[in-house]
């Protein structure tokens, strides 16, 4: 009986109007990306190399350690790229302007390793705040850097320095 009155509800349904706009029935906006850069327009904050979250290392021993900018860049990558792909925390990632995060990311461990760059991101809190991030969350984000790392061949040792000046930004990144 169920069934036949479902069934039933269903046939009586109209299909859709033809050539409706449901992104604008929805109030769904299109995002225009900057031509220049990529990456989807944020509001205005106050750019400095505070932001970064940690201070530089000393010397330029880490930044060649890590490869230097090339090989920064290319761990800033893969760690994106594992990040977005990894199911244990793409939902985190989901909807957000990966080729920002990818600039942003580089520009932070290059900074941090001081390999010669400025960080111009947002600050952990506010760059974080609203995204949900719990623990197990900064665990996963953690054992995917180390994933980067370890396929650029850095040094296990050199790996736990670059993670000892990113650990106090913790308490910035975990929402909940």
């Amino acid at each position: 009986m169920l069934l036949t009155a479902t069934l039933s509800l269903l046939l009586m349904q109209q299909a859709p109007a033809e050539n409706v706009d449901w992104d604008a029935e929805f109030g769904v906006e299109e995002v225009e990306r900057d031509r220049a850069t990529g990456e989807i327009p944020v509001e205005p904050y106050e750019q400095k190399n505070e932001n970064a979250g940690a201070k530089p290392f000393t010397g330029t021993d880490m930044a060649e350690t890590f490869g230097g900018r090339d090989g920064i860049r290319q761990i800033a990558e893969r760690f994106v790229e594992i990040n977005f792909a990894d199911p244990r925390i793409q939902g985190i990632f989901a909807g957000h302007d990966e080729v920002r995060l990818r600039r942003t990311i580089f520009e932070q461990f290059c900074y941090i390793l001081n390999a010669g760059c400025d960080y111009t991101g947002r600050d952990m809190k506010s760059s974080h705040e609203g995204l949900g991030s719990r623990k197990a969350d900064l665990n996963a984000i953690v054992e995917n850097l180390q994933q980067a790392m370890q396929e650029q061949d850095v040094p296990f040792a050199a790996q736990n320095r670059f993670l000892s000046k990113l650990a106090p930004m913790s308490r910035d990144v975990i929402n909940r």
